[in-house]
């Protein structure tokens, strides 16, 4: 793969993963970014099954994950009063996971982490606040010339990769389709900030509590201080128009969407108020807000434009998003340095071996979303009953080992070939 000029559009976690593989094979590699600087903020994620070994596989990293794992033990469902009443805990095998991943992580710690493993090589050039405008392919061999909107020099590419998150706008050029064509809403939306510390008085294990109305919040430790807040909007699939409100609030900014959030959390209870005072105030920081949705496009790739990450396969609340992302950008690479010379032919290996591994990673387990926050009293309270009686019964464990394996078992092993990059490094 000696000297293909590869583009690759978003610096987050997809993106800088394509980037190490790319270069290890002794591609020539842009990142390109729309934000003026690496984005260190967003909720935690989780690395697991097929993505612990795409981790593994890259010198380094496994180790720099554990530097900066959230220090989380577990998490407690409580009462409006603050007591719990049940608590998922880790396992301590991170080949066969529970709800808690062993490698736990901000996703802004993880972008950090990419980045630094990329920035310095010599085949790697990353360029902040800039972003694709327009992608002409005059041949269907040929390179794709690549227009910017902010002062790059237009530029031939041997291959685009769209690891622009889930409204990829590089989709859209590619597919020549709306940045929300192929989206698949899951009716919920979710938002992740800090707070200053002492909502959990310095105890390892999160708290999450929910009340009627779909209402869903968390406070998670924050190794850096303070605690991480996520927060959640989860409505019946039957219901798409109580969706709007978040989707205006979002399209008017970030401070409309603090408001929508405020006047959603107020006076549900627990330490709701006490959050959503915190979220308005000037020392909240590190603000994110999206709506949770699943990407399903007819490919992966058309042209010389590839899909990873969200940008081709957003997995919704599976918890395995993060996991095809950095499987799929090894993938997308291996299968490219397989077929020397035939990007054609690498394309689409690639979009034939990650086809299976996309459906079975993005099936949505039963009842998720929607049982972290039921919609009606009822529903919440059958919940928290039927809840309450597994974890007393440890039968939440047996059901996390056996009923679970799509996000705890570590498959990835058999998933994924072993790819020789040859000795770009």
């Amino acid at each position: 793969m000696s000297g293909v000029r590869v583009l690759i559009v978003g610096a987050s976690v997809a993106g800088p993963s394509a980037a190490y593989w790319f270069a290890k094979a002794g591609a020539n590699v842009t990142v390109i970014e729309r934000f003026p600087q690496l984005r260190t903020n967003g909720q935690n994620v989780d690395i697991r099954t097929i993505g612990v070994t795409a981790m593994r596989r890259m010198v380094g990293m496994e180790a720099a994950v554990r530097s900066k794992l959230v220090p989380m033990e577990g998490i407690s469902f409580v009462r409006s009063n603050g007591q719990p009443y049940g608590t998922i805990t880790t396992t301590g095998d991170p080949d066969q996971q529970s709800l808690i991943s062993e490698y736990e992580i901000y996703r802004g710690d993880l972008a950090r982490i990419l980045y630094d493993m990329t920035k310095d090589h010599k085949n790697v050039r990353y360029v902040f606040g800039e972003q694709v405008t327009a992608m002409q392919q005059e041949e269907k061999d040929g390179p794709v010339m690549v227009e910017f909107a902010n002062g790059h020099i237009a530029s031939e590419f041997d291959l685009v990769v769209a690891a622009d998150g889930a409204t990829s706008r590089t989709r859209a050029l590619a597919l020549d389709c709306d940045v929300r064509d192929h989206m698949h809403p899951i009716n919920a939306w979710a938002a992740w900030f800090t707070v200053a510390p002492g909502l959990l008085d310095g105890v390892p294990v999160a708290q999450a509590y929910s009340a009627v109305g779909g209402r869903f919040i968390a406070v998670a430790p924050d190794p850096r201080g303070g605690n991480r807040i996520t927060v959640m909007g989860i409505y019946p699939r039957s219901s798409p128009a109580l969706m709007e409100p978040f989707r205006k609030a979002a399209a008017d900014g970030e401070q409309a969407t603090k408001l929508f959030i405020a006047d959603q959390f107020r006076g549900a209870g627990w330490h709701t108020d006490a959050i959503v005072a915190a979220m308005l105030d000037s020392s909240s920081s590190e603000f994110y807000a999206t709506e949770m949705v699943q990407l399903k496009p007819p490919t992966f790739y058309k042209g010389r434009v590839a899909l990873v990450g969200d940008a081709g396969y957003a997995s919704g609340p599976t918890g395995l998003g993060t996991s095809l992302a950095i499987a799929g950008a090894y993938i997308l690479a291996g299968e490219i340095a397989r077929h020397p010379g035939d990007l054609e032919r690498g394309l689409k290996a690639y979009n034939e071996r990650m086809r299976p591994i996309v459906d079975k990673m993005c099936k949505l387990p039963p009842l998720i979303p929607g049982v972290l926050a039921p919609y009606t009293a009822g529903g919440l309270w059958l919940r928290n009953l039927v809840f309450t009686v597994l974890c007393w019964t440890k039968m939440v464990e047996f059901g996390q080992r056996h009923l679970a394996g799509a996000f705890a078992s570590n498959e990835g092993d058999a998933q994924l070939p072993e790819y020789d990059f040859g000795k770009g490094e």
